[in-house]
């Protein structure tokens, strides 16, 4: 069993920034020719998760749409009163989503579905730059 660990970086605008890092999974992948293991993805920061989705428009504004639903940005949050950065929405939708993935690898793939992509989302109120930990973990052969 080999363990590799990388980090990705991503600038991010927050506000609900959606990246697309599945190629940048699949490099380091390909870099450390994992062939049967687990890829493990954990983004440092309390206002930014990790999930998978279809990466097209639609799909994107139907999940903003939804988190704004359920977590309002223009509310006021204890958060906000305590610390006065006015982000306590971001925390939360953190919280929601959460900050870490798993996705099987067989054959030197991930196995994720033809229409899946794995997603950074930024949830803060201002840009970011974010670190995203990778292990893969698995054998060679």
């Amino acid at each position: 069993m080999q363990i590799h660990t990388a980090t990705i970086r991503e600038k991010t605008q927050g506000h609900c920034d959606i990246i697309d890092i599945t190629p940048k999974v699949k490099d380091a992948l390909g870099r450390h020719r994992i062939q049967r293991g687990l890829a493990t993805l954990f983004v440092s920061g309390s206002t930014a998760s990790l999930t998978t989705i279809e990466y097209e428009s639609g799909a994107l504004q139907d999940l903003k749409e939804l988190l704004e639903k359920l977590i309002p940005s223009d509310r006021r949050y204890h958060h906000d009163d305590r610390w006065g950065d006015d982000n306590g929405y971001s925390h939360l939708r953190a919280s929601l989503v959460g900050p870490s993935l798993q996705v099987p690898i067989d054959g030197g793939s991930l196995l994720l579905g033809t229409w899946q992509q794995i997603v950074l989302l930024d949830f803060d109120n201002r840009p970011r730059m974010r670190e995203i930990v990778l292990q893969l973990m698995g054998e060679n052969e």
